[in-house]
This record gives structure tokens, sequence and C-alpha cells, in this order.
């Protein structure tokens, strides 16, 4: 009993030994990847920046200075003015810049010598110029189209007379050609204004109206047959969205949906026909709309798990301004707070009113800087902005809807104008690669504007605009570095480092 007793107790003695040494051992391994974890991520010693500046009255377009003379960081006073930024706190992953080839881009780069056509393409579609990535494209006709169309006869529900002969006229041509002539992966993605008149409740494709119930198969297939018809043309879609502007009766192609029958429509119909005809993998984005009313939308379909699980994002453009209103930026923080799995994307945004005196007008092109900074700064992935080209009237537009452009063609001189909405526009994606993630920045006065990316190589790239009348001078902070320098008044900088 005695010899028993005492084995029993050596055992036990060993076990526990050997349970205290696995213990230590998992305790020391958990120390050690906690340790990891909370390490100092590394520093990246920043030795030249290059800025790239665009000025106001001052004949500087992508004017290009090298910096080499960083300091070590101080304390920052309240008596300055900084740009702090952090490379480690990264949030949304950039998609790209691109614009909208509609038809009425297509007819006027149509009417162009062969030498100022490539000269747009390289302008837009390469390295030369600001290397847009990104195409939208109209599903049949819009305001910017010469006339209302469709791809089908009046009346076939069937779709048997889809054809989309119309569209390889000029758009598809233009739009291969400028996919042709980059060096990127261009995206192109379509949006349709309004569906055949006989499937709307007003029987007309202008002036708002609504889907009619009977026709919502059909509309659906409708999106899939193009997608086919473009993809035969060797033109692969990427994305489409749903409805242009879907609240807003409008005197040129539109059509009114609800949240609810947006949501329906897409969990009921589109999303099953696209997967249906094997096109699950595009990327619908929904709204396609103002800031506005952006969180209602997006809380009514997002928050219904069978419509969500089609959304790859949600669309905006910037008009909500037409009430007064100031940009409602704020509107996209909320939805990317409440939905950081979407992604949101700018699909359309113009300056109206088109006047041919201010092609030079330099608060146009301030309004593109101001809202990319702040749009991206509040989650936005991908930023399109509306027709590439138009002409020396703001059109063709076959209500009358005349709007400026980035660059102008005036068609009876074989003349292109660059206004300076395409340099800034230019300040973002010429620098700025898909696949970069945007870095924490921040201003410490409100007279700067400013966001950051890391682009997939590695390198760093700021974007700083100053609205006022001032040079103003401030320190760039990143990691344990500085810089100081100037921002000229009405200007806009793209640091790369």
């Amino acid at each position: 009993m005695q010899l028993s007793k005492l084995i029993n107790i050596v055992l036990i003695g060993l076990l526990s030994i050997l349970l205290a040494a696995c213990y230590q051992e998992k305790s020391a391994k958990k120390l050690e990847q906690d340790s990891s974890v909370q390490s100092t991520p590394e520093i990246r010693e920043v030795k030249e920046v290059i800025v790239f500046t665009t000025a106001k009255d001052a004949d500087q377009k992508f004017h290009k200075s090298t910096y080499q003379k960083l300091e070590k960081a101080k304390q920052p006073l309240e008596t300055e003015i900084s740009v702090f930024i952090e490379p480690h706190k990264k949030f949304q992953e950039f998609i790209g810049i691109g614009g909208a080839i509609t038809d009425a881009s297509a007819e006027v780069y149509h009417k162009l010598s062969k030498g100022k056509q490539q000269e747009l393409l390289d302008a837009y579609y390469s390295d030369q110029g600001i290397d847009y990535t990104l195409i939208r494209t109209n599903i049949h006709s819009c305001d910017f189209s010469p006339y209302s169309y469709t791809y089908i006869e009046e009346g076939d529900s069937s779709l048997s007379s889809f054809d989309i002969a119309h569209d390889t006229l000029y758009r598809i041509p233009m739009i291969k050609k400028a996919m042709s002539n980059s060096k990127e992966d261009i995206k192109v993605y379509a949006s349709p204004w309004s569906p055949p008149a006989f499937m709307k409740s007003n029987q007309n494709m202008l002036k708002g109206g609504r889907l009619l119930d009977k026709y919502y198969p059909a509309w659906a297939n409708y999106y899939a047959k193009f997608i086919k018809a473009y993809e035969q043309e060797g033109i692969p879609i990427w994305g489409l969205t749903i409805q242009n502007e879907p609240m807003a009766t409008q005197r040129w192609e539109s059509c009114i949906y609800t949240a609810k029958e947006e949501r329906d429509f897409l969990k009921d119909h589109l999303g099953p026909t696209l997967k249906k005809n094997g096109f699950g993998d595009k990327k619908i984005i929904v709204w396609d709309h103002n800031r506005d009313l952006i969180v209602n939308r997006a809380n009514t379909i997002l928050g219904d798990p069978e419509a969500a699980k089609y959304v790859f994002g949600i669309g905006f453009h910037w008009y909500e301004t037409w009430t007064g209103s100031e940009p409602n930026f704020q509107n996209l923080k909320a939805v990317n707070e409440s939905y950081p799995d979407k992604a949101l994307i700018f699909t359309e945004g113009c300056n109206e009113a088109f006047d041919s005196l201010k092609y030079q007008y330099w608060p146009n092109a301030e309004r593109y800087g101001f809202s990319m900074i702040n749009d991206f700064n509040n989650g936005t992935g991908a930023w399109t902005d509306w027709n590439i080209l138009l002409d020396h009237n703001g059109g063709p537009n076959h209500v009358q809807n005349f709007c400026f452009a980035p660059i102008h063609a005036d068609t009876r001189f074989d003349k292109l104008i660059y206004t300076p909405s395409y340099y800034y526009i230019g300040h973002f994606s010429k620098f700025i690669k898909p696949g970069a993630k945007r870095m924490s920045t921040s201003v410490s006065r409100t007279y700067l504007q400013a966001t950051s990316f890391e682009n997939p190589d590695g390198s760093y790239v700021t974007v700083i605009m100053n609205k006022t009348d001032e040079n103003i001078d401030f320190n760039l902070y990143v990691n344990d570095q500085q810089l100081s320098l100037t921002s000229r008044p009405h200007s806009i900088q793209t640091l790369v480092y």
C-alpha cells in the first residue's frame, strides 16, 4: 500500500510538472504573438518629395518641383499650419477615376481630325495625360444623346428585336479606342436613364414615370442582353447601376423608383436574372443619385439581406446643391460607417449651365477638387466625371441641357479646349493607382483640404488644395519627418514621395 501510494504521488507530481511546462510554453508563444501585434510598425524614411502644382494666374499645369531636405519632425505649433499623414492608418481601397463616354462625347470625337482624336485619347487614357481607369456609358439614350431611342422595337416585351446597332456607329468604337490606348485595365460600367416607353406608367421615356410591375422581368432581362451584346463587341462590362437618378422627374429620359421599388426589383428580378445568365460577377451599384437621400436608400436596400447580397456599391452624384444646400459629405460617412463592406462610388458630376465665356472659370475646377478630397476622405473608392468631351455649345443634347466637360472641342476649327477642371481631376487620377489604400490625413486649419493614398508600389500620394486668395505656408508631417512647403492661391498640389 505504501509503495503504491508513493508511485501515485510521483506520477501526479510528474504530470503537474509536464502540464506546467506546456502552459508556460503556450504562454510564451502567446506573449510573443501579442508582442508582435503590438510592436511599433516599421517607419519608412522619406528621402524625396516630388510636388506637382496647378495654380490660377501662374501658367502652371502639373509644374514639377523636387524637395530633398526633410527634417526631423518637431512639435507642431498652433501658430503654424500643418498637414499630418499617418501611413499606418489605412482605409478604403481605391478603385479608379474616369468619366462618361456618352453618345454626345462619341459624336463630337467623330467630328475631330485623326490627330485631334489621338490627342484626346492621350489626354485621358495614357500616362502622358491623366490616366483614366473608369468609363461610364449609357444604356440606350440619355439627355446627351441625339434623340430618344432604345435597342428594341416599341412594344416588344419578349426583346426578340434587341439590337445595339445604334451604338456601333460612334460610341462603341470610341470606347474600344480608349481601352486600347491605355496601359491600364479600364473598367466599363453602364447606366440606364429610362426603360422603353411602353414599359412605363406615363408611356414616355421622358418626364419620370415608373416601371410597370408586369415589365420587371423583361426590363431585368434587358440589362443581361446589353451586357452580352457589348461583350460580344469586345467591351467587358465591369458593372452597372440600376437607374440614373431614380428620384428625379426630368424633362429628359428618367424613371422613378422608391427605395422599396429599387430594392424589390433588384432582389426579385435583376440580381437573379444576371446570375441566371452567367453575369453574377457584375458589380451592381444602387442609388446613383445625390448625397441627400443616400442614407435612406442604403438603409432600405442594404438592410435587406436578400437584396444586399447582390450589391457591390452605392453610387452618388453631387447635385444636391440645387436646393441651396452645401455638399452633404456627412451622409457618405454615415453610409460608410453602417455598411463598410460596400463601396461608395461617385457616378456623376459636372458643372451645369454651359457658358463659353467660362471655359477657364477657376471655381468650376475647385468644385472638383473640393468634392474629390471630401468624397475620398468619407470613404469613396471610385470617382466618375460626366461627359469626357462636349462641343463648343456644351452638347449635343436633345433637350438643351447643356453642360461643361473637362475638355471641349470647337468642331468649327478642329480645336480642343482644356478647362482647369481637367487638370484638377488629373491631380488625383494621374498619381493615385487602382488598388491604393487611403491613409489618415488631417489639416490643422480649414484653409487647406487634403487627402492621401498609398499606392500598390508603396509610394505615397498626398493631394492638397488651397481655395483662398493667399499664399499659405505649411508643414507636412510624415512619421518622424517634416517638410516646409507653400501652397499658392487657388492651387492644387500633388505630392509624391
